[in-house]
């Protein structure tokens, strides 16, 4: 199978190999929420190339050939964005749009440095998001203020909040909490060219620090914070930091699929 068309554009096909996905293709809610789905356990969220000083691009291209060819993961800018050329090519339309991420932010209001997708199915608009490495909606939000989704043992709503327009909440301990706004203001491609220099270089962005990197699977997820890695099941969680670069790399490609230096 080749991964580029004839034409030199990326293949869709590969594109849906790589998230597994085979199913139908009808432009339905129910087929967006399985692309979503399939994406967050097959790709991974990871920064691993901003800590190697690898200059990031958001050109499809370029994003194409990293998460698809080389089956590397990313970032929301870089996730989001290749999702969303692939729903567009799917027939689907989609805005993008920039938000600001609240879970865990210590300097409140928070930049806005997180890329999501609004996606329009009928005379319905979702929000889809494949960019976190966090704990967020495995299936899309429909946008409809307070209209509460249970996705697992996960609970979701949207909220309208001044200023900051949309705030997506999640339920936890026992009330609502925000995790992150967007406005519908619509953003080019050139737009988030600045927030990603900013989260590869800047000295206070978390991204530079140490490694992030997650992904979704049957039992629950993998993550790695610096050098532990993590596995959530539902037995609970087994902690363990590899002694050696090798049983690091192994790890990586154990439990992410990543291969650095491809």
């Amino acid at each position: 199978m080749s991964d580029v068309r004839h034409d030199g554009k990326p293949d869709i096909q590969a594109y849906l190999e790589r998230i597994g996905y085979d199913g139908p293709l009808d432009g339905s809610a129910e087929t967006l929420a399985a692309l979503q789905e399939c994406h967050l356990h097959a790709v991974p969220y990871e920064n691993l190339d901003i800590l190697r000083r690898v200059p990031l691009s958001l050109e499809i291209p370029a994003l194409f050939d990293k998460i698809v060819v080389r089956r590397r993961g990313g970032y929301c800018f870089e996730l989001n964005a290749l999702f969303g050329w692939l729903l567009q090519e799917l027939g689907y339309p989609v805005v993008s749009l920039m938000a600001r991420f609240w879970r865990d932010e210590p300097n409140p209001p928070p930049k806005r440095r997180h890329h999501v997708l609004k996606v329009g199915v009928g005379d319905n608009y979702y929000l889809c998001d494949v960019g976190v490495g966090g704990i967020v909606p495995r299936r899309p939000i429909l946008m409809v203020e307070k209209l509460e989704h249970e996705q697992g043992d996960e609970c979701y709503r949207l909220e309208r909040v001044d200023y900051y327009g949309w705030m997506l909440c999640e339920w936890k301990r026992g009330e609502w909490s925000r995790l992150y706004s967007f406005t519908e203001e619509p953003q080019l491609p050139k737009d988030f060219v600045m927030a990603t220099y900013w989260c590869e270089n800047a000295p206070d962005s978390i991204f530079i620090k140490d490694a992030m990197v997650a992904i979704r699977t049957k039992e629950g997820r993998n993550t790695v914070s610096g050098n532990e890695f993590r596995i959530f099941t539902s037995e609970g969680v087994r902690a363990f930091t590899p002694q050696t670069e090798a049983d690091y790399q192994t790890a990586l490609r154990t439990y992410f699929g990543i291969e650095i230096g491809v």
